[in-house]
């Protein structure tokens, strides 16, 4: 195609992906305050870890009926919280519908291993995002009971909804996001780029680089998100480097098989470059020369528009 269609085809697969991203949103702003069945509604599964019973001694009673609850300071403050939730949640879940519309935009540029390659890199990204969400999800109590303890019995905690559903959404993409970096590391060495021996040299100065990121990414100052983070990227760190060292012990088995084992830079690989014909014949072997061509001359007529091919050969 040309460059213009090639942006016609963009903008097709754009505006199709940003319609499954609306119709999510649509989809998620009404799940916000209605349940689906046994699945709870999505405001009781942002706002459960504030609720939980272990959290009770820390949150001020705001309700009338002594249930737990957000608190809202400005107008209009918790359409705009069902909005946000609502729309990051319809496009968590409608992921594979705008996904596959890039994913039509980018593969017919592709090869078919380079396909294949790209399907397991993108299933493996999804697994590790909701791996990560789902730790940050179960971290967040936590890290709220160490937040809200801090002032004894002299405070008690009022949380904001914009505040509060600003921070769980947060923490759940930096844990999703951050989940990816193993894998970046695992696709480098499949590609050549980084290699097991310089994963190895520098694991230390890695795993420290790990823990400064865990403490910078997380929103919230408790150790508890900032430590959890750490440690399962130590973990899926530590996966990756053994993927690669598999992966480059393979490969060097794969070289010394086939002779490259031990060649300087400047020396040629040992393959038979002897150059054969049809028949088999090798270089150095007596081959009959070929008779020369004739050229062909001008037609004689210039409505015999017939070319006699036998008088050409």
């Amino acid at each position: 195609m040309s460059l213009k269609e090639h942006l016609y085809e963009l903008r097709h697969r754009l505006g199709l992906a940003l319609m499954f991203v609306a119709v999510g949103g649509v989809f998620g702003f009404i799940w916000f305050q209605t349940k689906l069945g046994p699945i709870p509604s999505l405001g009781e599964l942002l706002t459960g870890p504030y609720c939980q019973p272990d959290l009770a001694k820390y949150r001020a009673n705001i309700s009338n009926d002594g249930t737990c609850k957000l608190l809202q300071t400005e107008p209009f403050e918790i359409f705009m919280i069902q909005l946000k939730a609502g729309t990051a949640a319809g496009a968590v879940l409608l992921c594979p519908a705008w996904l596959y519309q890039l994913w039509a935009f980018i593969t017919p540029g592709l090869y078919s291993k380079e396909r294949k390659f790209a399907r397991t890199f993108v299933l493996f990204a999804a697994i590790l995002f909701v791996a990560g969400a789902v730790l940050a999800y179960l971290v967040v109590p936590e890290g709220l009971k160490v937040l809200m303890s801090f002032g004894g019995d002299q405070f008690t905690t009022a949380l904001t909804g914009s505040k509060y559903i600003s921070f769980v959404l947060t923490l759940l993409l930096i844990f999703g996001v951050s989940f990816e970096l193993p894998l970046l590391v695992v696709m480098l060495n499949r590609a050549g780029i980084i290699s097991y021996e310089k994963l190895h040299k520098w694991r230390r100065g890695l795993l420290m680089g790990l823990f400064v990121f865990a403490a910078i990414a997380t929103p919230g100052t408790d150790p508890i998100s900032m430590v959890a983070l750490a440690l399962a990227l130590t973990v899926l760190f530590e996966m990756a480097i053994q993927i690669a060292r598999i992966h480059d012990k393979r490969k060097a088995k794969e070289r010394l098989a086939e002779g490259w084992d031990g060649l300087a830079d400047d020396e040629a690989t040992p393959f038979d470059y002897t150059p054969s014909d049809a028949d088999g014949k090798v270089e150095g072997e007596q081959v009959e020369p070929m008779e020369p061509v004739e050229p062909v001359g001008p037609a004689k007529s210039s409505g015999d528009r017939r070319v006699n091919y036998d008088d050409a050969t």
